[in-house]
């Protein structure tokens, strides 16, 4: 971030300097968790539903910290700077657009890119710090930082030097997309694709695509629209926006197009880039064709920025999975894949892994271990039902069904291929790891796809070990 004092911060947070010295100096990271802390950090204490920052203001101050940020006094040693203020979260984005405001002062600071969609968000944001790497240092998110406090946090990053600032943009109703672009003022703005990723929150796709829709509306006239051609919904939003738009996809109308798409024997997409009558050959490391869509974005996006598009399909070809949890492949010593995929899921991306297992195993066992997809509201029952029918349907060698939110998934599969014991249901993590210590075998391909919140990170992350499977008690770890 860029350095300020502990007034210059009270002023652009809108709050009030209650202790310490005005002219302390914050030149260290703006964090939320003590943990983070660091010498000279900025903490923003946040009041949550587990744990209260305030509580750990001190432990924040010990690591280093030079100012904490606070909705109530905080007991920290005496001299410790603090700023006051009513609302921490609203106060954090003020943070954020004022810092921002004074990098941009003169006309300079960095492009800022705004990235959004119902799926690939967090995919497309690595990409996107690979492929504007030449324009020199990017900022990106950490992890999947997409919400009214991630986003300023991502900000609050750059500095002086920072040539490109990546935002990655969630929502879970209308307004909030537009809140996030009050903060980080893209000039490029991104909307991959709108799907059924949060349609219990939107209640319908048409909501979904109007929320998504705030991120080009945002953009200035001289600014960039990047749309997916391919993505109905998404190429409409043309007619909302002032900026220039591009567009990218397999779709003949596209600006930015992959020609020739194929996997390789792991499943990772070979294809021609092609955009303003020139070509170039990019191989992905990432697995699943539907990276296609996340690589032509990022693409379209460098392109419309000046990057030359050798320099971008050699930056494609060269990005490995930058954020843990999203198809992230590991073979163990013993033989058996794991494909751990269990940050997120919806149905549009379940059916993307799934393709992707039976595409990497190449003949070998596959096992699909899916937990439940969350924030479906009346159609969860349905989409489960669905995508358990598609496993059958990829002839999947083993379904294991894990949790009693995603059992439709079993129950469909069931009675789309009159399975026997090709389908299992786990009540819990800790049965669904019980069975695959007992039945994984070398040269078995398995994929762990779940919602965050269904508790089955855990699961991968010591099947990615080649442990054994969780302890009891370890279910909501990954939650």
């Amino acid at each position: 971030m860029i350095a300020l004092t502990a007034a210059e911060v009270a002023e652009l947070a809108g709050g009030r300097l209650v202790a310490g010295a005005a002219s302390t100096r914050v030149e260290g990271p703006v964090v939320v968790d003590s943990r983070l802390a660091a010498p000279g950090a900025l903490f923003v204490a946040l009041p949550g539903a587990r744990v209260d920052g305030a509580e750990h203001a001190a432990a924040a101050v010990a690591a280093g910290a030079a100012l904490v940020l606070a909705q109530r006094p905080v007991d920290v040693p005496a001299g410790t700077a603090v700023v006051l203020v009513e609302d921490g979260v609203a106060a954090l984005g003020r943070l954020a657009a004022g810092a921002l405001a004074r990098l941009r002062a003169g006309g300079g600071g960095p492009r800022v890119v705004g990235v959004t969609g119902s799926a690939g968000k967090t995919t497309t944001k690595d990409l996107l710090a690979a492929v504007l790497a030449p324009l020199g240092p990017v900022v990106a998110p950490v992890g999947s930082f997409n919400n009214e406090v991630g986003a300023p946090l991502t900000v609050l990053r750059a500095d002086a030097g920072t040539a490109a600032l990546v935002v990655e943009m969630g929502a879970r109703g209308r307004g909030h997309i537009a809140a996030l672009c009050r903060v980080a003022r893209p000039a490029t703005g991104v909307v991959l694709n709108v799907g059924a990723a949060h349609v219990g929150e939107f209640g319908s796709l048409e909501a979904t695509a109007a929320a998504k829709g705030e991120l080009v509306e945002a953009l200035p006239a001289d600014g960039l629209a990047v749309l997916n051609a391919d993505d109905a919904r998404v190429a409409a939003m043309a007619a909302r926006t002032a900026a220039r738009v591009v567009t990218f996809g397999l779709s003949r109308g596209a600006d930015v197009r992959a020609l020739d798409v194929r996997t390789d024997e792991l499943a990772r997409p070979v294809f021609t880039l092609a955009a303003g009558g020139r070509t170039a050959a990019v191989h992905l490391r990432l697995h699943g064709e539907h990276q296609v869509g996340n690589a032509l974005a990022a693409a379209t996006v460098a392109l419309g920025l000046g990057v030359d598009l050798d320099d971008v399909a050699a930056a494609l070809s060269a990005a490995g999975a930058a954020s843990g949890g999203r198809m992230q492949v590991v073979e163990r010593p013993d033989g058996v894949t794991v494909v751990h995929d269990a940050y997120n899921a919806n149905p549009d991306s379940v059916r993307a892994a799934l393709k992707a297992l039976v595409g990497m195993a190449g003949g070998r066992r596959t096992w699909a271990v899916l937990g439940e997809m969350l924030e479906l509201g009346a159609s969860s029952r349905d989409e489960h039902d669905a995508v358990g029918r598609y496993a059958v349907r990829l002839d999947v060698s083993k379904l294991l069904v894990v949790g009693a939110g995603a059992r439709p998934a079993y129950t469909g599969a069931v009675m789309e291929g009159s399975w026997g014991e090709e389908a299992v249901f786990a009540a819990d993590v800790d049965a669904a790891g019980a069975l695959l210590e007992e039945q994984l075998r070398p040269g078995d391909v398995v994929l762990v796809k779940a919602s965050h919140g269904a508790g089955l990170g855990a699961l991968a992350e010591r099947l990615l070990a080649g442990g054994r499977a969780p302890a009891a008690g370890a279910a909501g770890a990954g939650a």
